[in-house]
């Protein structure tokens, strides 16, 4: 099948999305790849959102703003991706079954025997209408009903990744989004994925609030500084860092606080040193022999935190392009992927990678 996958991270930089020719086994062929900035009326609504999200209790209605969103998310992937087939010779007729992750505004782990919530907005519905196509959604629902944390998801699709390059597990593969997670391939090919800790979230939240822009480019502000590893220290003491995965997090279950009382320049370089701290925790913690860590999302751009990093894991680095494989678009590529193992109801989470009690079928599919 010829499918395109959306992403929309907790970032809210852009709409990812990738054309990628898969059965839901193996991957076939790779299409177009691409970004649409996220437009600032659209992140302003989904920040909106977010906050109304942790404020919800459980148990009331969910607040009037999620239907809201939900139908705007769709219509901006509608647009975008119709801008983006045409710019490829393409048009949605070309396409068998979109993937659409929607945008995350809450996630809430398990704890103390507690069921974890996990809410992505967007309307799969109103999507498949508008574009004709049969849409896969609402991927982690049912992990998060059956006990799992819902998170990550994308394990599976780095073992078909590793597999279809020739890649020789054991693997480690680290994506660093707005949340940093990392996919353990022991040399059976047995996955291991849990989020390790704060990714580009705290670093983006820092520099937009130091009037820097919406995320630290090209890892300057942070390269001009000092790693407080005191303060870096402090924050490794969160539970999460006590637990074995599976686990998950939320990108706003961290504060700035640790850092208020540094310069700019040394509170991102102390977040970007946290970032690869947490994920060479995750290593050790596991006891992982991966001679190299491959490295994806929109941390890999960040050379402070690759630095940090390699100097932690006392390991190679390597970018998601060292190994050829497509860094600004892996996760798109992954929904779509999950999109097809939905479609013929193959598992999409697993024990090793979201504690569900067995593998699961996940996602939802609505025909146009």
């Amino acid at each position: 099948m010829r499918i395109l996958g959306f992403m929309t991270g907790t970032s809210l930089d852009g709409i990812d999305m990738a054309v990628l020719e898969t059965d839901g086994v193996a991957v076939q062929a790779f299409g177009p790849a691409g970004e649409a900035p996220m437009p600032d009326a659209l992140r302003s609504l989904a920040l909106e959102a977010i906050g109304a999200g942790r404020s919800w209790r459980r148990g009331e209605p969910e607040p009037n703003l999620f239907h809201h969103l939900a139908e705007t998310i769709a219509r901006a992937h509608w647009e975008a991706g119709s801008a983006f087939l045409k710019a490829h010779g393409l048009d949605w007729s070309d396409i068998d079954l979109i993937g659409f992750h929607g945008q995350t505004v809450l996630h809430e782990a398990p704890a103390g025997g507690v069921a974890g919530r996990t809410r992505q907005l967007g309307d799969g519905e109103l999507l498949a209408r508008l574009t004709g196509r049969p849409v896969a959604f609402d991927f982690r629902t049912a992990d998060v009903h059956a006990g799992g944390q819902g998170a990550p998801l994308v394990p599976i699709y780095h073992a078909a990744m590793v597999q279809r390059s020739g890649l020789k597990p054991p693997i480690a593969v680290l994506n660093i989004g707005g949340v940093a997670n990392l996919t353990l391939i022991a040399g059976d090919g047995g996955l291991t994925a849990f989020d390790t800790g704060p990714g580009n979230g705290l670093i983006d939240s820092w520099a937009e609030a130091h009037g820097r822009g919406r995320f630290d480019a090209g890892g300057a502000l942070a390269l001009a500084g000092r790693v407080h590893e005191d303060v870096v220290a402090a924050m490794l003491g969160h539970a999460h860092f006590q637990a074995r995965g599976p686990k998950s997090l939320d990108r706003y279950d961290f504060s700035l606080e640790p850092v208020t009382d540094l310069s700019p320049e040394d509170g991102a370089s102390t977040l970007s040193a946290f970032t690869a701290a947490a994920a060479a925790l995750g290593l050790e913690a596991h006891a992982f022999a991966a001679p190299a860590i491959i490295v994806c999302g929109g941390g890999r751009r960040n050379p402070a935190i690759l630095r940090e990093l390699g100097a932690r894991a006392r390991r190679p680095v390597l970018t998601a392009e060292q190994v050829g494989w497509r860094g600004d678009a892996i996760e798109a590529e992954a929904f779509a992927y999950l999109a097809a193992r939905t479609l013929k109801g193959l598992p999409i989470s697993f024990p090793g990678t979201t504690g569900a009690p067995r593998p699961l079928a996940g996602g939802r599919i609505v025909e146009p």
